[in-house]
């Protein structure tokens, strides 16, 4: 797929998720079948562009290209300058967060509460825009505020009036935060009304779900959020169904393992050996969501503080699984 300049490998794109797209997990989903993995946002408050946690989030050492970076505020000025920022760190493509349904972010009016204002969405898309000439800046909403004021055909003809290059749409609304189904008639709506890529979200879990999505919108590609998370390899399933429609043999219990070893050793490397621990446990915990006898095994987990008791732990658990090639599953999951 070639997307604003860049030839990607699929339409199949990784989500920016608070506290989960790290550098390691976009390159682990990269590695899996993804054609780009777009960064967790960082703020737009200067004050904080020096603060580890921030410089963290903006690492992309080594990371296959091209490099987004999605930021999030609601100062026309300040996102410019954050803009411009990241460019010069390397972003090779700028994301605007107006998706977030998050309170710690709405409260502010950032985040899917811009939508409310669009004169200031205008104002916001303009400034990064003409601050980074250059580089492609991409926009990710929602369908609107809430459902009897779904604004997204007006918010992307805006977008694509101010020079965002390409827009992801979320199938819910800010008042919806993540409850209920999707709903993909709006994106299919605004797939009509604009001449830029239109790239659908929300609530793809499995191959015929993303065939029904991209057929349903007409969308040029698919962002891929929650589904992924303990479960990267869902990108090389989808792209395999797409391309021949046929359902990829689901990963047997050894790659698992393997795949999630990898995963935490990157994590381990990334974050230190703490703090990469307590971000370790909730990615096992996904890995392991549903299989037989798991629930027992994450409540161990969570207590473990170092990262030779958690992969010693992990190695037991899935050295009992590996009696079975496939991993079995609880019925309810």
């Amino acid at each position: 797929m070639n997307f604003l300049g860049y030839t990607l490998r699929n339409n199949l794109f990784v989500a920016p998720m608070a506290g989960v797209t790290d550098r390691p997990f976009r390159q682990l989903c990269k590695k899996l079948g993804a054609g780009l993995a777009v960064s967790e946002m960082v703020t737009s408050n200067s004050l904080l562009y020096g603060s580890a946690k921030t410089r963290r989030r903006a690492n992309h050492d080594g990371e296959v290209e091209p490099i987004s970076v999605q930021i999030a505020g609601a100062d026309p000025r300040m996102m410019g300058e954050a803009a411009r920022y990241n460019v010069d760190e390397g972003a090779q493509i700028i994301d605007i967060n107006m998706g977030c349904p998050a309170k710690k972010v709405c409260n502010v009016m950032a985040g899917s509460a811009l939508m409310k204002d669009e004169a200031l969405v205008a104002q916001i898309l303009t400034a990064v825009v003409e601050a980074v000439p250059n580089t492609p800046v991409t926009l990710k909403f929602r369908t609107g505020w809430n459902r009897e004021h779904r604004n997204a055909p007006a918010i992307a003809r805006i977008a694509e009036d101010c020079g965002v290059r390409a827009i992801a749409i979320h199938g819910r609304t800010r008042a919806d935060q993540y409850m209920g189904e999707a709903e993909y008639d709006t994106i299919a709506l605004v797939k009509t009304l604009v001449k830029i890529p239109v790239i659908a979200n929300g609530d793809i879990a499995t191959p015929q779900k993303a065939k029904f999505v991209l057929e349903h919108t007409g969308a040029d590609g698919l962002m891929i959020g929650r589904a992924a998370q303990g479960k990267p390899w869902l990108f090389r399933e989808i792209a395999h169904y797409l391309k021949t429609g046929t359902l990829l043999a689901a990963p047997g219990t050894a790659e698992i393992h393997a795949i999630l070893r990898g995963h935490l050793a990157d994590l381990y490397e990334f974050y230190g050996e703490d703090t990469g621990a307590k971000i370790a446990r909730k990615h096992i915990s996904w890995y392991t969501k549903g299989i037989v006898g798991a629930a027992k095994f994450r409540q161990a987990m969570n207590q473990l503080t170092t990262m030779d008791a958690q992969l010693g732990a992990t190695d037991e658990f899935f050295s009992a699984q590996a009696a079975n090639e496939q991993i079995e599953y609880e019925e309810a999951a």
